[in-house]
């Protein structure tokens, strides 16, 4: 349930709108009333006493989505009391980063204004690290922020879970395959299972009752892997039980770009990991543009997954412009930063594009969204505008002036 706080009527007048689901309208007007989009067009009616934004010049865009990352749950990455991302555990599928989320995080203000207005947030740093949640950048207690709840299961199948494999990568899907054909026999026999005439299961039980979800195609199998042969084991697991698979990273997804593909699995993809490893030796700049191209649908992140850090979160704009940079369409780039992360998450019936009906959620642009250089000059989140502070924008205007040195 999505709350509406201090809802305005606001008309943004004149810009040239990118509406994402359709084609971009010149001197257009979005209307905005009682938290939702009420208008989009060039002869919208403003009504009497409507706060106006003048965006004559400017662009209006959706407000961007960043589909993986840890915002609110880590504050400084080496402190560990400001990290809440993860559970001492190789099988977490229960534990949900709700109320580990914390809404008074810095970073929040720091991200939302640069036109970032909505996030999923994850677990890291475990094989079966656990829940999701999809949060608007807003203000108030987390009931406020969550949007959907869970939202994905994430799992990794990169060297990093090579440990729950006892240290072999065919152990770890090994051992995958065993909690997920319990979990469906748990589904099966709970009650032989409350009466102790079951065998012995591969994971508790609220771990194997959260998995109910992933088996029954309610929320998505999230799966950090980058090599080919993990993004080809995560592909046959999902042909095997049927899951509704996304794949996260995939540094070296465009040399399977037409196997993705074919299996119409969407990637959630960092345009600037570039940096090969044991784990990736074949990730290059031009990756999301060549999945793209190939047909996947693609969501842009920054900031994404184990290594990733919450600071980064606020340059996914940044990432879109260097993915264009290499290749990628403008038009589509966009989208991977709007509707296209909503499609993948299922809230794209109220998020990621400007049509009536829609979640609010807008902003107005000096120039082109994705060029460095752009600045954001307005964010609306659910129909309010969000001052354009943030710690350290507070911080440069205490120093902006220095004592005088005697």
């Amino acid at each position: 349930m999505i709350a509406i706080i201090l809802a305005q009527t606001i008309a943004i007048t004149g810009g040239t709108v990118f509406p994402v689901s359709g084609p971009r309208i010149e001197y257009g007007t979005v209307l905005i009333r009682d938290g939702v989009i009420a208008a989009v067009g060039t002869n919208v009616a403003v009504p009497n006493g409507a706060q106006r934004i003048d965006a004559r010049g400017k662009i209006v865009t959706p407000g961007l989505i960043n589909a993986f990352t840890q915002l609110g749950l880590t504050e400084v990455d080496l402190a560990p009391g400001t990290v809440e991302s993860s559970v001492r555990s190789d099988v977490a599928a229960a534990f949900n980063v709700a109320e580990g989320i914390n809404p008074a995080s810095t970073l929040i203000p720091v991200t939302r204004i640069e036109g970032i207005t909505s996030a999923l947030v994850a677990p890291v740093d475990s094989f079966i690290a656990g829940q999701s949640v999809f949060i608007d950048l807003t203000d108030g207690p987390i009931e406020q922020l969550v949007v959907k709840s869970p939202v994905a299961m994430h799992v990794t199948l990169d060297e990093a879970a090579k440990r729950a494999g006892g240290g072999s990568r065919a152990g770890v899907a090994e051992r995958l395959r065993r909690i997920l054909r319990d979990a469906q026999a748990y589904g099966q026999r709970r009650s032989d299972y409350e009466r102790r005439q079951m065998r012995d299961l591969a994971a508790p039980a609220a771990d194997l009752e959260a998995l109910q979800s992933v088996l029954a195609g309610r929320i998505p199998l999230v799966v950090t892997a980058h090599r080919v042969s993990d993004m080809r084991t995560a592909l046959r697991i999902a042909r095997e039980f049927n899951l509704r698979l996304v794949l996260a990273g995939a540094a070296e997804g465009w040399q399977i770009a037409d196997e993705i593909a074919r299996a119409n699995v969407p990637v959630l993809v960092e345009p600037l990991a570039n940096i090969p490893s044991f784990n990736a030796l074949g990730a290059r700049y031009e990756n999301p543009a060549r999945l793209a191209a190939a047909g996947v649908k693609v969501a842009l992140v920054a900031g994404a997954g184990p290594g990733g850090t919450a600071h980064n979160a606020r340059i996914v704009k940044q990432e879109a412009g260097n993915a264009v940079a290499y290749g990628m369409d403008w038009d589509a780039a966009l989208r991977a930063v709007t509707l296209g992360p909503a499609e993948i998450l299922g809230v794209a019936d109220r998020y990621g594009s400007l049509e009536p009906g829609r979640v609010a959620n807008v902003v107005v642009w000096s120039g082109d969204p994705l060029e460095f250089s752009t600045a954001v000059e307005h964010v609306i989140i659910r129909g309010r505008e969000i001052p354009l502070t943030s710690r350290q924008s507070e911080l440069l205007e205490r120093y902006r002036t220095l004592p005088p040195r005697y």
